[in-house]
């Protein structure tokens, strides 16, 4: 809320708000990727499982805290590109989602 000149109060709209995302189109494929520089503690999928928009599919190290790593899709697992014990970068494949 913003006040004018005079002391006409004005409301400014409201921010647009995204759309959902959608689960990937058949043949699509969609990555989970690291949201951060770490060390891969648990991968809690196997290729076949489905995972729904949400669901913790790995948990990452980093600095002594664990963060879990969520699907921002939902999909079926058509590839694990870690395990346990592997280093991983800022955007790296973890997951792969068709």
């Amino acid at each position: 809320v913003q006040v004018a000149a005079g002391g006409t109060v004005v409301t400014p709209a409201a921010a647009p708000v995204a759309a959902p995302a959608a689960a990937p189109a058949s043949g699509e494929e969609f990555e989970i990727t690291a949201p951060m520089p770490g060390t891969v503690i648990k991968v809690l999928v196997e290729e076949g499982d489905a995972v729904a928009e949400g669901d913790t599919v790995a948990v990452l190290e980093a600095m002594k805290m664990e963060t879990p790593v969520k699907s921002e899709k939902a999909g079926t697992v058509t590839a694990v590109e870690v395990g346990a014990g592997d280093v991983v970068e800022s955007g790296d494949a973890l997951i792969v989602l068709g």
